[in-house]
């Protein structure tokens, strides 16, 4: 890649990033700013008779949910993905300060769950035993246009995750991007009733400075069908003759290299802040 196109990259990443901090400021101060996504990995010679779900619940219950640095936790199990043993663990932030004081005040915390130094050494040796030495971690940053949830998680659901890259087009301008974004998100996305929370979120920390990440919250396996048959239908209705949505996807897609992953978790019940 030459020089000129990795600073033109850079420069777009951070107007991106700009974009989507400033934005989500205005609309409501509360709203997380950054995703910090561990991916774990079962340790598939475990062989004890601890009770995973248990476990982690009590960790929430006892450290994460009393974190005031933490704003929502939540675990996603493997359901159609490129690797069967992978789990996300999922916490969101409201600063890029607040991850590093969150992860002191776990400490601080675990200690007055589990006063004594032995039984604390043993919890956290069964917590890790289920999972495998290797994981990863993304930080992402959140960006404008969720679609929130109209009411709390109260039973195991479908996360569909859709991972695109940006191409950062010479003729592109964050003005044209958002207007864009926002008109997919206004006609498509909050009309369609298959779609019970969307998240857009793009790369803050980590391997891929394109990366873009939008996640779907469904009820069940059958709706990801039916969410992707309404967006069309949905978006034919708006943009209801070949010209416009020829007009649309033009502009629209040029800030996309086209190329795209699609990824199928289980949102876990009763284990989440």
């Amino acid at each position: 890649m030459k020089p000129t196109n990795q600073l033109k990259i850079l420069a777009l990443s951070a107007l991106l990033l700009l974009s989507a901090t400033t934005m989500f400021a205005q609309e409501e101060e509360k709203r997380p700013m950054y995703v910090v996504a561990t991916t774990l990995y079962w340790n598939m010679d475990y062989d004890g008779d601890g009770d995973w779900k248990a476990i982690e619940k009590e960790y929430m219950d006892k450290v994460t949910k009393k974190n005031e640095h933490i704003m929502s936790a939540r675990f996603y199990l493997h359901y159609f993905t490129g690797n069967s043993t992978e789990i996300m663990y999922v916490q969101t932030y409201e600063s890029w300060d607040a991850i590093d004081k969150a992860a002191d005040r776990n400490v601080e915390l675990a200690k007055e769950a589990w006063p004594d130094e032995d039984e604390r050494k043993k919890f956290m040796k069964s917590r890790n035993a289920f999972y495998a030495a290797e994981h990863s971690d993304e930080i992402y940053a959140t960006m404008a246009g969720a679609k929130d949830m109209a009411e709390a998680l109260t039973k195991d659901m479908i996360l569909y995750l859709r991972r695109s890259h940006f191409a950062f087009p010479e003729d592109g301008t964050m003005e044209e991007y958002n207007e864009l974004s926002g008109q997919y998100l206004e006609h498509v996305f909050k009309k369609n009733e298959f779609v019970k929370g969307y998240y857009p979120n793009m790369h803050a920390y980590g391997a891929d400075r394109t990366e873009f990440v939008e996640a779907f919250v469904l009820d069940s396996w059958d709706d990801v069908d039916d969410m992707l048959k309404k967006n069309q239908e949905l978006f034919r209705t708006h943009w209801d003759t070949e010209e416009k949505r020829k007009e649309y996807w033009e502009k629209s897609s040029k800030y996309f290299t086209g190329i795209h992953g699609d990824y199928i978790y289980t949102m876990i019940h009763g284990i989440s802040e």
